[in-house]
């Protein structure tokens, strides 16, 4: 199968990477020149606790480079969703399926409007990784990713790209309740990246710090409120013991909203706090402690020109 990564960044070029390196035809696609360069000269450096390893695989600046794919892999933040998009129509074919791995919530909302909803497909995903430099980053967690589709059903395609991805080692389930994954994930983020950007530490070291733990609590339970009122069914038992679970689970990671901030970059704040925050205000229920985080990163955002 022919894959495009479209934003090949830390997730975007661990994906990529690993699935060139379990034998499909990868694409990598980004802005970033020089880590496009260092790829194509030595190939991608995937560091892990216990090994350093080097993936041949192709990137590009420019899309039509890639050419037309069979599969669409979406990395880019939120808020560039259209933007790469539209930047990308020369890899999109009347055939190619695009799948989000994107943080956040209305992704697949946004891909719809461009390229048609019979072409989208919705994922998550908790695997964690961060940019090292040019051409290296650290594959820093692992866990389950979830592939559905818009509709719920359970097609060829869905099973086709889980198979690929199982070959991969990126942990494929297919599920028929894809609203439920989406906004179980949200959940994880709403507890996590905003407090690792905010106080600087990896996911797993806000368990060790009781205040932060509250925090982090706190900023759950009112998303729970949020998606008790819509009748969202989760995909998890204990979503406070799950969003816990993948601070655990991703612990040396450092979040991609950390990242952000540590760049000078805008966040994702926007489809994450923000998204209960915006839920919160058209249903009726208070979300302080969202709004507060919302607030925190917005302030930090707009110290980067000052």
């Amino acid at each position: 199968m022919k894959i495009v990564v479209l934003g090949a960044g830390a997730m975007g070029s661990l994906f990529g990477g690993l699935l060139a390196e379990a034998g499909q035809e990868v694409w990598l696609v980004d802005v970033w020149q020089e880590h496009v360069e260092a790829i194509n000269s030595r190939g991608l450096i995937i560091v892990t606790p216990t090994e350093e390893r080097t993936i041949k695989v192709r990137a590009v600046t420019n899309p039509r480079a890639a050419g037309e794919a069979d599969l669409v892999l979406l990395f880019v933040k939120s808020y560039s969703t259209e933007e790469a998009l539209q930047h990308g129509l020369a890899v999109i074919g009347q055939h190619t399926v695009v799948l989000t791995l994107q943080n956040g919530v209305g992704n697949a909302e946004k891909i719809e409007r461009i390229v048609g909803r019979d072409k989208v497909l919705v994922g998550s995903t908790s695997f964690g990784a961060n940019v090292m430099g040019p051409g290296k980053i650290c594959h820093a967690g692992s866990g389950e990713t979830y592939l559905g589709e818009l509709d719920g059903s359970i097609t060829e395609r869905l099973r086709v790209i889980a198979s690929i991805f199982d070959k991969a080692d990126l942990k494929p389930v297919v599920t028929d309740n894809v609203v439920g994954v989406l906004w179980t994930k949200l959940l994880a983020n709403v507890g996590i990246n905003a407090l690792t950007a905010l106080l600087k530490v990896r996911n797993g070291q806000l368990l060790d710090i009781t205040p932060a733990q509250v925090l982090m609590e706190k900023a759950v339970a009112e998303a729970l409120r949020i998606v008790e009122a819509k009748g969202i069914k989760l995909v998890v038992e204990d979503p406070m013991e799950y969003v816990k679970k993948v601070a655990y689970a991703t612990g040396n990671n450092i979040s991609s909203m950390r990242q952000d901030v540590e760049r000078l970059r805008r966040t994702e704040i926007d489809v994450i706090n923000g998204a209960i925050v915006k839920e919160g205000e058209t249903l009726g229920i208070p979300t302080p402690y969202n709004e507060t985080l919302l607030l925190l990163i917005k302030a930090l955002e707009a110290t980067y020109t000052h």
